[in-house]
C-alpha cells in the first residue's frame, strides 16, 4: 500500500535503538525525511547508518536531550516544520510506591509526560495551519493494564495519553491526529534489560528469562520491532486521517478487556 507521505518531514524522537529506531526506519522506508534523535552522537550515527542501509535514505541526526528545556529547544530548531512527530523516551525503573522518591516522580513527569507534551504544544499548530499533521505517542500497555511494578510509567504515560484525547478533538479538524501506541514485550535493549534483571534476582540464565517474559504474552514470543514501526508508518498515513484520539494496543493479543 502507498502511504501517501513520501516527501513529507518526520520527527522521531529517542530513536537510535529499539522501538523509536524501528518506527524511524519505516518511515524513511516510505519516504520520509526522517529526523533522528538521541544523546549520543556515535550511537545515532550507527542507527542513521543502519536507515540508510536498510531504506536509502539517510536521516538527520539531532544530539540532543529530549529530558531538558535546552535539548528540546534544540530539536526544534533543527527541525521547526515537521509533518510527522512521533513521541518516545525511555520508561522509568520499575518498582512499587515505596520503592520511588520525589525525584524519581518528577523524572519520569519530565520525560514521559512534559517533554512529549511540549513538542505537541509547539508543533501542533503548525501543523494545523499546513492541514497535515500526525503525532504518535510511543506509550505502554501498562496505560490501560497497569501491572504491579509498572506503576510509576503507567501514571505518567496515563497523564500525556488523557492530554493528546483533549488535543486532538479541536486539531483533527484540520488533519492532525494524535494516536497512542501501547507495546508490549518487544525484543529491544529494554526487554533484554529487563531479562538480564530478573536473571540476577531469580538466579536463572538471561535465555530463561527471555523464555519467562515470553511466555507471559499470549502469542508466546516477543515482539518484532518492525512489527512495530509498520503500524506507526501506517498511523502516520495519508489513509489514517479519520483515526485520531486512539490507543492501538501492539502486545500479542495479551490484554484481557474489551475496550
Amino acid at each position: 500500500m502507498e502511504l501517501g507521505i513520501a516527501g513529507k518531514t518526520a520527527l522521531v524522537c529517542a530513536s537510535s535503538r529499539g522501538l523509536g529506531l524501528a518506527c524511524a526506519t519505516a518511515l524513511a522506508r516510505e519516504g520520509c525525511r526522517v529526523y533522528i534523535n538521541g544523546r549520543h552522537a556515535d550511537v545515532l550515527e550507527t542507527a542513521a547508518h543502519q536507515i540508510e542501509a536498510a531504506t536509502g535514505n539517510r536521516p538527520q541526526i539531532v544530539v540532543a536531550d529530549l529530558n531538558t528545556e535546552a535539548g528540546r529547544a534544540a530539536i526544534l530548531a533543527a527541525c521547526p516544520e515537521p509533518d510527522i512527530l512521533v513521541n518516545n523516551n525511555a520508561g522509568p525503573e520499575p518498582g512499587k510506591i515505596g520503592d520511588w522518591t520525589r525525584e524519581d516522580w518528577l523524572n519520569a513527569v519530565e520525560g514521559n509526560m512534559l517533554a512529549p507534551i511540549m513538542l505537541i504544544k509547539h508543533y501542533v499548530p503548525g501543523m494545523r495551519s499546513r492541514k497535515f499533521g500526525r503525532i504518535v505517542n510511543i506509550t505502554s500497555a501498562m496505560v490501560k493494564s497497569p501491572s504491579a511494578m509498572m506503576g510509576l510509567s503507567a501514571a505518567v504515560r496515563a497523564g500525556l495519553t488523557a492530554l493528546s484525547k483533549s488535543v486532538q478533538r479541536d486539531s483533527v479538524v484540520d488533519n492532525v491526529t494524535i494516536n497512542n501506541m501501547l507495546p508490549e514485550r518487544f525484543d529491544t535493549d529494554r526487554q533484554r534489560y529487563m531479562a538480564d534483571r530478573m536473571s540476577k534476582k531469580d538466579g536463572i540464565t538471561v535465555a530463561e528469562a527471555k523464555q519467562r517474559i515470553a511466555a507471559t504474552i499470549a502469542a508466546k514470543r516477543l515482539g518484532d520491532p518492525m512489527e512495530f514501526g509498520d503500524a506507526c508508518a501506517f498511523l502516520c498515513s495519508a489513509q489514517a486521517g479519520y483515526i485520531s484520539g486512539q490507543n492501538l494496543q501492539l502486545d500479542g493479543g495479551s490484554y484481557a478487556g474489551l475496550v
